[in-house]
């Protein structure tokens, strides 16, 4: 028989690698900090990048605030 491999992911060590997991996973599920390109609908204009890191930075900041509570 093969060996059965484990399936359920290890958990983070630090807060830091929790709140980094966090950010990512709302950061990619939600597109937040990303510019959106929407046809013919100008809103507001496109972000830049210095602007995505800024709000990139920030929600690593409020996830760690919360990890930490």
């Amino acid at each position: 028989m093969p060996e059965e491999k484990e399936t359920t992911p290890k958990a983070p060590g630090s807060k830091e690698e929790v709140a980094l997991e966090l950010m990512r996973f709302i950061a990619v599920t939600t597109g937040y900090g990303k510019t959106s390109s929407g046809a013919g609908f100008a809103g507001k204009p496109p972000k830049t990048p210095e602007e995505q890191v800024e709000a990139l930075i920030q929600l690593y900041e409020r996830c760690r605030d919360v990890v930490g509570k």
